[in-house]
């Protein structure tokens, strides 16, 4: 440490002056900090697992936050996501420097560390790091943090490096310098971990004490005592593993010494603890969990080193590493991931090492993406497979298209070969195919889809780039047959034809290969045919052979002996080919040659053959064998005519004379010689068989071998003599033909007698053997009979066993038969029982009148079960928190709005902001959750205390809103009767919460209704004309969009506008702008700053003069390309998700389009279309595509917004879009734009279609399955939450409006209102004692109402029942009858009366329903008109049932002559809206709790934007706040003196009201500041007398002033100038 050398040196030999010591201590101080730096950052670097500036760099690169986040993200991932961390690569902090936003950083870092549970003694505020106000603060922090994270075990221990770092003096001077330019103060970096054992909630003795005993049992080194200490509970020590002892007093020991080393090494003279040479209890645990992690991970590494899933799973799953998202089917994974990890690690380091925490984090986590993955991939894969095996190719493509599958692109134009290929590759494999299989068979599918897109589109480029992909997996692809290739592939698709399939990869692969064989083929062709011809010209038989021998050539059987054939041949049919074609030196083509070849080849073969035959022939003759001569002269190779079998011998003997006048003695050669028609001599050898057409050498003929001509002479001779001896032997067939006739004609006379002798006796024959066989048969049946009698037992017993052996053997073998296909038998069973079931209910749902049987069947839907009725209370409870929720979100947005003026008045002023802190209150998390839950009324006081004229006004108003939220017809004329100004105002508070702004299907449906009326109703009243609609502001359609844009609608447009709306704000390099003078200017400023030189072109210019250059005219046509491929991505977006509009906004449109239509019959559908395009686009879309930050259509922090050019972009597409929906072109100014105008026509049309697709919806009560008698059958009675002021008010606006909403007197309001009484206030409502509460809202207060109908039969007798009542009791009676009661009609049902068992039934039923009704809360109890006859006996009920049906015919309700279906009609619809019923309310619950969850989101939104103006209000504290100087304790606060005559020189008072001048000066007023900042009492003497005390508050002038009100009242009697009196405030009480 150079820094540190000299100062200890001197101070040995030479005394130190007082500012040498001060400079000493300083230094001493500065080294010690920046020790701290180095140490923080060292542990940092551990972590963070990345390195950090020096120490003395440190400081500034916290200051944004970056790597605190980072850190916080560490060891709290949840609450510091990196993807939250703002500049997390810290870009624009090196670009720009610090930003606002960055404290966004610093935030989610305390946020962190609050999260984990660090004292909040050790936090610092985020100006000390923003502002760099206090870092030593900081670095205790971090100091703090590390100890306490190394006690949970989630971080390493923090190392002292004092007295083991050095730093230069310039360093050390340089800080030394900064800590005493901010008077900072080291914190006490070795107490904290004194103070962090203070802060456990415990006894801190008993802690203190313990952790001492630990300490000196370490000292004294017995495991067993330090286990002992280690086990006391007072110590608080977890996670301690006996097995670990020996380590734990190993490792304690260790770091016990180090720090008694390190505080030795620091020893300063400054105070020290105990703690600093001991162990704190944070130490200790930390050391215990380092330990603990160490074994664990030890425990991994030995099942990674067996190889075991199991104990892998098991060793990580334990607690001490605290592994986050382990799952126990991954383990094959986990060990895989981490084997890899572990011997890339090994292999890094060169040994073998333990895997660290956070690598085995790292390989869990990696181990869970790659088995998601994986299993994705698997199940995509068996989606793919399956859709093979159906068959239907466009499944097949979209299964393949999946991302999850990891395959490569797909093309949708050729899924028939994508599925006729894998299914022939799926059954080749005859299985399913794998992901591999599967992606190299995509892989080349595609190439060749690719490959015959590009045939069909005759497109040769693009099929060449297809054909040399590698994923083709084509072979020798040969660039100069590519034309061939494409034309060869043309062609073999024009064959297959136009409906011809998809050409495969074998087709491609064959037809590449063919082309490629003929091109070289035909290469090495032309060569032969050039070598033979070059031969010839030689005239060399030898060469000749050579160049036919050439495989080139493709000549078939050329041989060596046929060599001067081949050439005599050729050179005779090349001299041919000169003499005809007249040219000399014509040569042989290949054709021509194969023409030769062959030739001389057959030519060969025939003589060859003759010759053997006539060898053959000559050593038959030798051998002298008739027989044999004559079977060799058939052969028809030597080609002998006239041969005859017969005569044989004369052959023989004929050739032998003539053989034995050729021979010769001592003839004895072998060579002979055949003669050929053309001149040529063949020579053949006799021994060799073998043959030429060259003599050979030295050859020598035999003389007395018989030539073909010589043996062709012989031969006819004899066969001339033998033709005319067979002339004589011609007729011994005709002799030998009648001998064998008459033989056949004696044989047949003969066997005709012995036929007619048995005939003639047929009937004897047959009759002796009749009796012969009947004796016979006769004799063996009665010995068989006397043997049967007599062992007639036996017989009996023998086939009893024999059936039954035969009846139990069918028996086993069908049950085995049974047994072994259980599940197939139980699936057939199913299958039918399913449909059976399927098709009752199918008749159930879709037959006009089903029958008794199968209403029967699903009667028992009917019943309402325990989970019904939890789902309805959940439905409930989750209505109400939406609606209070919305109520929250609104007062929280009204304080922030307020919160926004009043600190712009504040600032503005100059004054304090101690009145908008109090205003700030509202928002703290205490009155946010007052704010949510509206204090609900006690129950026992008020409205609802228990008093019966309390309950009656309660039932009266529950009446009174029932009445107003059925019938839309009141509300709807009480809206107009009210100024525009309020009407928003009371929808919002009164109508849309009597309405749970439509958070269930009832109320969706009754607001729809409301909405509907009103509409119709200022239609009818206010609209002269349809463009009425859209040059004005109607009130409901304003109000409908308002509506509609909020909550679930918010969602709509997000997914509508979210995608496309991103993409404009993502494309930095977008450029709409469409005025040319702002492009003409942009184009002169970036010149000049490219060029640096001052343009000549002026700058102020018209559009017309922009537009004359060139540039100009380029920069506006890319602006209108880029806006107009902007504006029909905007188009595409809102047209196809034209079913993503809220269906009420929908509803609305098509009920105005047809109330215009009724009203305005002259008007054109397109004026209508416009009208309702100008709700559906401009109301309702416009303002999000202009605007998404303010409708949360892009995430957005708060305090952020949309930069100018995005801003100008969105607007330019959407005035694009006005137009167009508005059908409007462009003209006058925008000459420029007119080249639009042809698109705005085009994209008019394509709204229109929008709009009619739009209003294609069906009625409210079809969508929400509502009727007449919705209320009567539901489970839960409606109940809205309405506060006390709403209720008096609306209460109000019907008192003063009753006579114009509804003139009659005898209406149901007028009866309501009189019942509910005289206008009520406020504390009749709520109670004295929530009146005494002083802090409170009273008018806030907020209180449930349950409606209820009041005119609704509530009786069951007779005479009191209506007929709707009536109805609905009896089909309820019914329903409970026909559970019980078979019958195939209701008559017979009816009339037989019920068993014993089916009264019990039905007895264990009602028992059910009335414990389900006891269960119940209120709100959800049945009607009483419904629960009146439940509990009657079953024959009770028939009675009843019977009397109600004569009834119901009566008033022709029901007939009997079709046996009462109608009401059997009545009960199958209740059936089916039954489970339409619990679908919606699913459904519903779903919606309600996105919604819940868009609420509080949005909700959080505001509490992020409260703590933004939270924090601008402590930095304008600083500046605005009154001097301290001023204010100290005990010091009387200053008053102003001012006489009325002053104030009114001053101009600060005008008059006081029957006070003349004269007399002011009489008058003097006392103003005094408040105990509270910003309020003032002020106090009026007249003549020393105390006359009035005012108190002021400085928040209401500044109110004034925002309103423009100039004088005010004070004490009703003086008039004070508003503006002169705050600056007289400002002046004598504030800062200026």
């Amino acid at each position: 440490m150079e820094g540190r050398g000299a100062g200890p040196a001197r101070a040995a030999y030479e005394r130190l002056t007082a500012e040498e010591m001060d400079e000493q201590r300083r230094q001493n101080v500065a080294y010690q900090y920046l020790c701290r730096l180095e140490e923080a950052k060292r542990w940092m670097e551990a972590c963070l697992k990345e390195e950090l500036p020096s120490p003395v760099e440190l400081e500034e690169s916290l200051r944004n936050g970056v790597l605190l986040a980072k850190l916080g993200h560490c060891f709290a991932p949840s609450v510091v996501p990196l993807k939250k961390i703002y500049d997390v690569e810290q870009l624009r902090y090196q670009a720009t420097g610090l930003h606002f936003r960055h404290t966004d950083n610093i935030n989610f870092w305390l946020s962190a560390i609050t999260h984990i549970g660090l004292p909040s003694t050790f936090f610092p505020e985020t100006t000390d790091i923003y502002d760099k106000k206090n870092m030593p603060r900081v670095v205790y922090c971090i100091h703090a943090l590390s100890l306490f994270l190394f006690r949970l075990g989630l971080a390493p221990q923090i190392h002292d490096l004092y007295g083991k770092v050095k730093f230069t003096d310039e360093e050390l001077t340089n800080m030394a310098s900064e800590l005493a330019k901010y008077c900072l103060q080291l914190p006490a970096f070795s107490k904290i971990g004194g103070i962090l054992a203070n802060e456990l909630s415990v006894d801190e003795a008993a802690v203190h004490a313990a952790v001492l005993a630990i300490n000196e049992a370490v000292e004294r080194g017995v495991v067993e005592d330090t286990l002992t200490a280690l086990q006391n509970p007072s110590a608080l020590l977890e996670n301690l593993r006996e097995p670990l002892a020996a380590i734990y007093q190993e490792l304690l020991a260790q770091a016990k010494m180090e720090k008694a080393a390190n505080a030795r090494n620091r020893d300063d003279g400054e105070s020290q603890d105990i703690y600093d040479h001991y162990l704190t209890q944070a130490e200790i645990q930390g050391n215990i969990n380092h330990v603990n992690v160490h074994g664990a991970l030890e425990v991994v590494d030995d099942a990674l080193e067996r190889q075991s899933p199991e104990a892998l799973l098991e060793a990580l799953q334990d607690p001490v590493l605290a592994l986050r998202s382990v799952r126990r089917d991954f383990a094959d994974w986990y060990l895989d991931q981490l084997s890899a990890d572990r011997e890339q690690k090994a292999q890094e380091l060169g040994l073998v090492e333990l895997l660290e925490k956070e690598e085995v984090q790292a390989g869990v986590t990696a181990a869970n993406v790659k088995g998601d993955q994986e299993q994705a991939m698997l199940q995509a894969v068996q989606r793919i497979n399956s859709a093979i095996q159906r068959g239907v190719a466009a499944d097949t493509v979209k299964e393949l298209m999946c991302p999850e599958a990891q395959l490569p692109p797909v093309y949708p134009f050729a899924s028939a070969l994508y599925q006729q290929e894998l299914a022939v590759l799926q059954r080749q494999q005859q299985g399913e195919l794998g992901q591999e299989e599967l992606f190299v068979a995509l892989e080349m599918l595609s190439a060749v889809a690719l490959i015959n897109q590009a045939l069909e589109a005759r497109d040769a480029g693009g099929f060449w780039s297809s054909l040399v992909n590698p994923a083709t997996g084509l072979a020798e692809v040969e660039g100069e047959n590519a034309q061939r290739y494409f034309d060869a592939l043309v062609k073999l698709r024009q064959v297959r034809g136009v409906d011809g399939a998809f050409l495969s990869w074998n087709d491609l692969q064959a037809t590449l290969n063919q082309v490629n064989a003929q091109a070289q083929e035909e290469t090495d062709q032309v060569l032969a045919v050039s070598l033979i011809n070059e031969a010839l010209d030689h005239g060399s038989p030898e060469k000749t052979l050579t160049a036919l021998l050439l495989p080139a050539a493709g000549l078939d059987d050329v041989s060596l002996p046929v060599a001067p054939r081949y050439h005599l041949l050729l050179v005779a049919a090349r001299r041919q080919k000169a003499q005809v074609t007249g040219d000399p030196g014509a040569v042989l083509w290949l054709e021509e040659i194969r023409q030769g070849v062959v030739r001389a080849n057959q030519d060969t073969n025939t003589v060859q053959r003759m010759a053997l035959g006539v060898a053959a022939i000559n050593q038959a003759i030798k051998e002298g064998k008739a027989t044999q001569t004559e079977r060799v002269l058939r052969n028809p190779a030597v080609a002998l005519r006239g041969v005859v079998p017969d005569c044989a011998d004369g052959y023989q003997r004929a050739l032998e004379g003539a053989m034995a006048k050729k021979r010769r003695p001592g003839d004895t050669a072998f060579w002979v010689q055949h003669n050929m028609k053309d001149g040529t001599a063949y020579y053949f050898h006799l021994q060799t068989f073998q043959g030429t057409w060259e003599r050979p050498p030295g050859c020598h003929l035999n003389t007395s071998h018989l030539t073909q001509e010589e043996i062709q002479s012989a031969i006819t001779k004899v066969t001339a003599a033998h033709d005319r001896q067979q002339l004589w032997k011609a007729n011994i067939g005709f002799v030998i033909q009648l001998q064998a006739r008459l033989r056949g004609f004696l044989v047949r006379q003969k066997f005709a007698d012995r036929s007619r002798f048995l005939r003639t006796w047929l009937p004897a024959i047959i009759k002796i053997q009749a009796h012969w066989r009947g004796h016979r048969q006769q004799k063996i049946y009665l010995e068989r009979l006397h043997y049967l009698k007599a062992n007639v037992d036996a017989v009996i017993k023998i086939q009893a066993w024999a059936r039954m052996w035969a009846a139990r053997r069918r028996y086993r073998r069908r049950l085995r038969y049974f047994r072994k296909n259980v599940n197939s038998v139980v699936k057939i069973q199913a299958f039918f029982r399913a449909r059976r079931a399927r098709d009752d209910y199918r008749m159930l749902v879709h037959a006009p009148h089903p029958p008794l049987s199968v209403v029967q069947r699903f009667a028992h839907l009917l019943n309402q079960s325990q989970q019904d009725f939890l789902a309805e209370a959940e439905l409930l409870k989750l209505q109400e928190e939406v609606v209070r929720k919305i109520r929250s979100n609104q007062q929280l947005e009204q304080d922030l709005n307020l919160m926004d003026i009043k600190i712009g008045l504040l600032v503005k002023n100059r004054i304090t902001l101690q009145e908008v802190v109090s205003h700030c209150k509202k928002l703290t998390k205490k009155n946010k959750e007052q704010l949510s839950d509206m204090m609900v009324l006690d129950k026992q006081k008020g409205l609802k205390s228990l008093s019966k004229e309390k309950r009656q006004k309660l039932e009266a108003y529950q009446h009174l809103f029932y009445l107003l939220q059925t019938q839309p017809i009141y509300l709807a004329k009480l809206i107009f009767q009210m100024p525009q100004n309020k009407t928003t105002k009371f929808m919002e508070s009164v109508i849309f919460t009597l309405y749970n702004y439509a958070s269930n299907r009832r109320e969706a449906y009754l607001l729809l209704q409301l909405f509907k009326t009103a509409l119709q109703e200022e239609i009818k009243s206010k609209v002269e004309q349809p463009q009425d609609v859209v040059t004005g502001n109607p009130t409901v359609v304003r109000l409908v969009v308002r509506f509609y844009r909020n909550g679930r609608g918010q969602s709509a447009l997000r997914e509508i506008l979210g995608k496309v709306i991103q993409d404009v704000l993502e494309d930095k390099m977008l450029s709409v702008h469409t005025d040319p003078v702002h492009l003409y200017k942009s184009w002169i400023n970036q010149t000049e700053a490219q060029t640096g030189q001052r343009s000549h072109l002026p700058y102020d210019v018209t559009p017309e003069q922009a537009l004359s250059h060139p540039e100009v005219q380029r920069r506006l046509d890319i602006s209108t390309r880029n806006l107009l491929a902007m504006t029909e991505k905007f188009l595409v977006a809102i047209i196809s998700n034209v079913d993503q509009i809220p269906y009420g906004m929908r509803y609305v449109a098509k009920v105005l389009r047809t109330t215009l239509a009724e009203k305005f019959p002259d008007a054109t559908e397109s004026e209508v279309d416009k009208v309702v395009g100008n709700l559906l686009y401009y109301r309702f879309l416009n303002p999000a595509v202009v605007a998404p930050d303010a409708f949360d259509i892009v995430a957005m922090t708060a305090g952020g917004a949309l930069a100018t050019p995005q801003r100008h972009a969105l607007g330019a597409v959407a005035q694009l879009l006005q137009h167009a929906a508005a059908g409007k072109a462009f003209s006058g100014g925008g000459r420029h734009l007119q080249v639009l105008n042809d698109y705005l026509g085009e994209t008019h049309q394509k709204f229109r279609k929008f709009i009619c697709r739009a209003c294609q919806v069906p009625e409210p009560e079809e969508r929400f399955a509502v009727d007449e008698y919705s209320d009567m059958v539901a489970v839960a009675k409606p109940v809205v939450y309405i506060t006390v002021g709403e209720l008096v008010n609306t209460h109000r606006l019907l008192l003063e409006h009753q006579d114009w909403i509804t003139p009659d007197h005898r209406d149901p309001l007028h009866e309501l209102l009189e019942d509910v009484g005289e206008l009520p206030t406020v504390l009749d409502l709520i109670g004295e004692n929530i009146a005494a509460d002083g802090n409170m809202d009273l008018s806030k207060l907020e209180v449930s109402l349950t409606l209820t109908n009041k005119f609704e039969g509530l009786e069951t007798d007779a005479d009191d029942t209506n007929a709707r009542s009536l109805l609905l009791s009896t089909k309820q009676m019914l329903a409970d009858i026909i559970q019980f009661h078979p019958g195939d009609s209701l008559k017979e049902i009816l009339s037989h009366s019920a068993s014993r068992e089916q009264e019990m039934a039905h007895k264990q039923l009602m028992g059910r329903r009335q414990v389900c009704e006891a269960q119940t809360p209120e709100p959800l109890r049945r009607h009483r008109s419904l629960t009146a006859h439940s509990l009657l006996p079953l024959a009770e009920k028939q009675r009843r049932v019977l009397r109600n049906l004569r009834r119901l015919e009566s008033l022709g309700l029901v007939s009997a002559t079709n046996d009462y279906q109608g009401l059997v009609d009545e009960l199958a619809k209740d059936i089916r809206n039954q489970r339409r019923h619990r679908q919606r309310r699913k459904a519903e619950l779903v919606k309600l709790q996105a919604t819940f969850q868009g609420l509080s989101a949005k909700t959080m939104f505001y509490e992020e934007q409260g703590d933004y103006y939270s924090q601008y209000i402590r930095a304008c504290l600083d500046h605005l706040a009154p001097s301290s100087k001023s204010a100290g304790k005990g010091k009387k606060r200053p008053s102003l003196h001012y006489t009325a005559a002053q104030l009114l020189e001053k101009g600060v008072l005008v008059e006081i009201e029957d006070l003349p001048a004269s007399h002011f000066k009489n008058v003097i007023f006392d103003i005094t500041p408040g105990d509270e900042a910003g309020k003032f009492e002020v106090n009026a003497k007249f003549l020393g007398v105390d006359m009035e005390r005012f108190q002021l508050h400085y928040q209401d002038l500044l109110q004034l002033q925002y309103e423009g009100v100039a004088v005010m009242k004070l004490f009703n009697k003086a008039k004070v100038n508003v503006n002169l009196l705050i600056f007289l405030l400002n002046k004598k009480f504030l800062r200026k």
